[in-house]
């Protein structure tokens, strides 16, 4: 199983609206990947370690699919679909990850 991760920086001039993201951007991503998609999570950052500072990232998703492959064979039809959507909701791109999930 892989992790691909969506993670929005940081900083004093971001702008993110969580409730959007969570309520119509998210649903719509799960909807136009379909099965492919196998489990979804977001974080909305806090803090930092520093007491004080921003969290690193103002918002992390993790998406979960069985192999790369099946992630961008059900992801990549829409990309331009999910990109022309960061406009309603953040002035920041996201930083993509895919990552191997092991689990203990």
């Amino acid at each position: 199983m892989i992790k691909v991760s969506v993670m929005y920086p940081n900083s004093k001039n971001v702008q993110f609206d969580a409730d959007y993201y969570q309520n119509k951007h998210l649903p719509m991503v799960s909807k136009l990947v379909g099965d492919a998609l196998k489990g979804l999570e977001l974080d909305l950052g806090l803090a930092s370690r520093t007491p004080g500072e921003l969290a690193p990232y103002v918002a992390i998703a993790h998406l979960k699919f069985d192999s790369v492959e099946a992630f961008q064979e059900s992801f990549g039809p829409h990309g331009e679909t999910f990109a022309a959507d960061v406009k309603n909701y953040s002035n920041v791109q996201g930083v993509l990850q895919i990552s191997e999930l092991i689990t203990f």
